[in-house]
């Protein structure tokens, strides 16, 4: 690390560190947490700023009478640190007192989370539930996490150049920096002007419905003014209060995290005036957290990798045994799909043409298993886990839906499993990181052309590619295209190859995973992060 290299907070609503500690949701969690493991590895000086949600997010099970159950629990943890610190925000008139802990356990940099689960505060439950609640308690949770962030990195005496707001939801972080400088006597527009200097914004959401707005009279309630004045707060974020918008406009430098989303997000920001530029820096995932390094090695080598991957899939049908009672079969080709049940992501698109898929599932020549986890308000993607668990009915032995999909299971599936499918309708995903994970454990992936996969799709040399990047006039007829194209892909090149091209199926895994290890680790993401965007 050189003397002139900047320091940096990261701030973000989630980071997953730990399938057993609760305080991620998905894929943007992870990410957090692969990025503070990169910055560990590579000995940057990195300071993630989260909050210490008491119950994470939600836990989800199929009971008997196949229902979806949402469970939340309380969770304790004896690795967190308490710093000695306490930091207040004002939230609806009350003065709400923040526990500040550190945790670097999990071979992370350091990260400080905020906690309102005390005794002398009223509002003790806004760090209750990840994501949980309506918009009241989530503007509360941001300014805890963007006010309250700051507040404890001063009073940690921590010396940042660069505050890097992960997503929106951290961007009344800028706020406190402006009314900071405000207070040393700078006119607003001037310590706006100085505080973009040292602010960078990453936005994840390609989905215009799935960028925060609010009202700012329900801010003003809230106190997320922070001592600003209401017009200039309209300059930030408009009137209703845009996150993304401000997060553009607070910082110096925003990012996509895709090339293909670097496009889309270029388009779907065009008319916001004076925002930062926004380039492309593409996720990666931190190695050695997911992927097996006898694989990598071999892959490295060249060498054969089918037995060493069987051993990984002989692994995985044993835990799903244990978890369904259903025995598949170490031969035939399981596929898996493991992610949030977001409608874009089309979890059943596989099963849209029951006449094309029936055969294959009754023959156990395609075996899937799928785990999936939806939003508690998140109707439509349970309507999707519901229709899957029909599916699983009809063919018991070559479908099996996994309760809860966390950490654990993704790292399992992402190992062990022979082909990884990925379907979300194009432009809808930002970068897709659980392709990576199979990726460099060399299971191929059978894609859509969005997210990353447009950059590392090499066709039929690292994997597969569904349709031709085809965006249709509705939701439906693309998913008409899609699911077509993807039942000749997997007939007529994926089981072909599969069951009848051993020899250039390996040619694939050692393909696929050398391209992943190269091209497509946390650790080259976080040095284009230095690169591109802090310096």
């Amino acid at each position: 690390m050189s003397r002139d290299c900047p320091k940096v907070a990261y701030f973000c609503m989630e980071f997953g560190l730990n399938s057993d500690f609760k305080i991620y949701a998905g894929g943007l969690g992870i990410l957090a947490g692969d990025y503070l493991k990169a910055a560990k590895e590579n000995n940057l000086p990195v300071t993630g700023i989260g909050i210490r949600w008491k119950q994470g997010y939600v836990e989800q099970h199929i009971d008997d009478k196949q229902r979806i159950v949402d469970s939340f629990y309380n969770y304790e943890y004896d690795f967190l640190q308490d710093t000695g610190i306490k930091v207040n925000v004002k939230i609806r008139g009350r003065v709400v007192h923040c526990k500040v802990w550190k945790v670097d356990c999990f071979g992370n940099s350091e990260l400080y989370l905020l906690d309102t689960d005390l005794r002398e505060n009223s509002d003790r439950w806004i760090t209750g539930q990840l994501y949980g609640w309506f918009e009241e308690e989530r503007i509360a949770q941001e300014m805890v996490l963007g006010i309250g962030g700051v507040r404890a990195l001063r009073a940690l005496k921590k010396d940042i150049d660069i505050y890097h707001f992960n997503e929106g939801h951290a961007v009344f972080a800028g706020f406190e920096l402006i009314r900071e400088r405000i207070g040393r006597g700078e006119d607003a527009h001037e310590a706006w002007r100085n505080c973009r200097n040292n602010i960078v914004f990453t936005t994840h959401t390609p989905i215009i419905e799935g960028n925060e707005s609010h009202g700012l009279d329900i801010l003003q309630y809230m106190d997320a003014y922070d001592g600003l004045d209401r017009n200039f707060i309209a300059e930030i974020g408009g009137n209703p209060f845009n996150m993304t918008a401000a997060g553009l406009r607070l910082s110096k430098k925003s990012n996509a995290v895709s090339a293909m989303h670097g496009r889309t997000a270029n388009a779907m920001w065009k008319d916001v005036h004076n925002r930062s530029e926004i380039i492309s820096i593409t996720n990666g995932i931190n190695i050695n957290t997911w992927g097996d390094k006898t694989i990598i090695e071999a892959a490295r080598k060249k060498e054969n990798l089918l037995e060493l991957h069987m051993k990984n899939k002989i692994r995985m049908i044993q835990h799903v045994y244990e978890e369904k009672g259903v025995e598949l079969d170490k031969d035939s080709l399981i596929i898996g799909f493991a992610r949030r049940a977001a409608p874009y992501k089309r979890g059943d698109l596989i099963f849209s043409n029951e006449e094309k898929i029936s055969p294959l599932l009754k023959s156990k020549k395609v075996q899937i298993i799928i785990s999936l986890k939806a939003h508690p308000l998140d109707f439509t993607g349970k309507e999707i886990i519901k229709h899957i668990l029909s599916i699983q009915e009809k063919y018991p032995q070559s479908v099996v839906f996994v309760n809860n999909y966390n950490m654990e299971k993704g790292a399992l599936l992402t190992r062990g499993v022979d082909v990884w499918l990925n379907n979300p309708r194009v432009t809808k995903e930002a970068c897709g990181t659980s392709g990576m994970k199979a990726a460099v454990n060399g299971v191929l992936n059978l894609s859509t052309l969005d997210g990353w996969w447009p950059e590392a799709c090499w066709d039929e040399v690292t994997g597969w590619q569904i349709g031709n990047g085809f965006i249709g006039r509705t939701e439906s007829e693309q998913d008409i295209h899609d699911g077509k194209s993807l039942y000749d892909v997997l007939i007529n090149k994926v089981l072909e190859t599969y069951y009848n091209d051993k020899n250039k199926w390996n040619e694939m895994m050692v393909a696929s995973v050398n391209a992943m290890v190269e091209r497509y680790s946390a650790d080259r993401m976080i040095m284009e992060y230095y690169d591109k965007v802090y310096k």
